[in-house]
């Protein structure tokens, strides 16, 4: 593997894309640690610190945004609008005739609802940037730690309404560094900037464990790391290869067909998107407690919301798995598949074409999200169930979403970098 990493950065091309790659990562992350203007940066790092100790919610939100958000940073909303704003899009694809027409016209219908979650990204990032400088500017964001009303130094509208055009601003530059990436360097570059804004929290998580836990525990927690990451690979490289045959056709002098190939239907064919799905809706009822801290029904179902809670738990399992059946629903249509294979002369063998083959995928797909939605759920729920047992969910940083997203986007960009590689007839990655 390290043979293959000379030799890619050997070829000038490929040489020069992962530069540009590693270049872009640097200038996102100096965007992350840049305060916005008027904001207390000194409070600030002492009051998000408090809130981190004190809500685990807060630790969430600080991992996802790579630590940015905590911070009130230029790039503070980081890559989530444009994640909300896609799968927003995917779902209206179903929903919507005239988007579902866009998706079949090819690379021209694809620009098109590409340009629609740009303009739904900035929606939302003006809405979460107001949302996020009001809570900040009332002392809401940071409810109950010392000094979470004074993070701003003025908060006049004047200084609000800069906070939330340098925030959507910064958004906006984000997109344009991930299409970069996309254009220019390696891999998909919305995932890697997603990617680096987890990866990002890493080596802070490291260090705390070291110096508070000892290199007992620091090696302890980087052998069961390795070992969970081991399993996630193996899950997410899984698949069934449902076998299709093309039968022989004549098209004009021509003889096409002939040949045999297969749909491979990943165990983990939804992805990450179900456990964002639940965690947001779960989200909703922490974010009213915290708006609405004095309303009575709020205040029964409060201790529920504790990542430590037996109910809470088996509620987001129960999320992920209905969403892991959802998403695949809409995302994996087998009449679809089968119209088009048998429209092309292509058939799996000892089905019958038509209603029976979307009658088998579908059989097939049920039975392989079973046991994806159930490694989702289980993945999922190691840090909940690491703070229920021995209150230490701070002490474990491999977890939960954040090892989904390091070894999805590893693994894409892995193969990405293989098969160019391949292409020059260097030995690659996975072999």
């Amino acid at each position: 593997m390290l043979t293959a990493f000379a030799r890619a950065f050997r070829t000038p091309d490929l040489r020069k894309k992962l530069l540009f790659t590693l270049f872009i990562i640097v200038v996102f992350r100096i965007g992350s640690m840049l305060p916005s203007p008027g904001v207390n940066t000194k409070v600030l790092a002492e009051t998000a610190e408090a809130a981190k100790d004190s809500n685990k919610l807060y630790g969430l939100v600080d991992l996802f945004s790579g630590g940015a958000l905590l911070k009130l940073s230029v790039f503070a909303l980081g890559i989530m609008p444009y994640i909300t704003a896609s799968i927003i899009l995917q779902l209206l694809t179903v929903v919507i005739p005239r988007l579902e027409a866009l998706k079949k016209e090819g690379q021209a219908g694809t620009t098109k609802i590409t340009q629609y979650t740009r303009y739904l990204t900035i929606g939302l990032a003006i809405l979460q940037a107001t949302g996020i400088v009001a809570m900040a500017s009332t002392g809401q964001l940071f409810q109950g730690v010392a000094g979470g009303g004074d993070v701003l130094h003025k908060t006049d509208l004047f200084t609000i309404i800069t906070i939330v055009v340098v925030m959507t601003a910064g958004t906006s530059v984000i997109m344009w560094l991930g299409e970069l990436i996309t254009d220019r360097g390696v891999g998909n570059g919305m995932s890697i900037l997603i990617f680096t804004q987890v990866v990002a929290v890493f080596p802070a998580q490291f260090w705390s464990i070291y110096t508070q836990k000892g290199a007992f525990v620091f090696v302890l927690v980087l052998i069961v790391g390795l070992a969970i990451m081991a399993g996630v690979v193996f899950v997410e490289q899984a698949q069934r290869r449902i076998p299709v045959q093309y039968a022989k056709r004549m098209v004009g002098r021509r003889m096409y067909g002939g040949t045999s190939t297969y749909i491979p239907l990943k165990v983990n064919q939804a992805g990450i998107i179900p456990v964002i799905f639940a965690s947001s809706l779960l989200y909703l009822p922490v974010l009213a407690t915290q708006l609405w801290p004095n309303t009575k029904w709020l205040q029964k179902i409060q201790p529920y919301l504790q990542q430590d809670n037996p109910w809470h738990m088996g509620v987001f399992f129960a999320f992920i798995i209905f969403f892991t059946y959802f998403y695949v629903a809409i995302t994996f249509n087998p009449t679809e598949v089968a119209d088009n294979m048998k429209k092309y002369g292509g058939f799996i063998p000892g089905i019958r074409p038509g209603r029976p083959t979307a009658e088998y995928l579908d059989y097939v797909l049920t039975r392989i999200t079973t046991p994806g939605a159930l490694y989702l759920g289980l993945v999922s729920l190691i840090p909940m169930v690491a703070f229920a047992l021995l209150k230490a969910t701070n002490d474990f940083p491999f977890g939960g979403t954040s090892i989904l997203i390091i070894v999805g986007v590893g693994l894409d960009t892995v193969k990405q970098i293989e098969s160019q590689l391949q292409q020059r007839n260097y030995e690659g990655f996975l072999r």
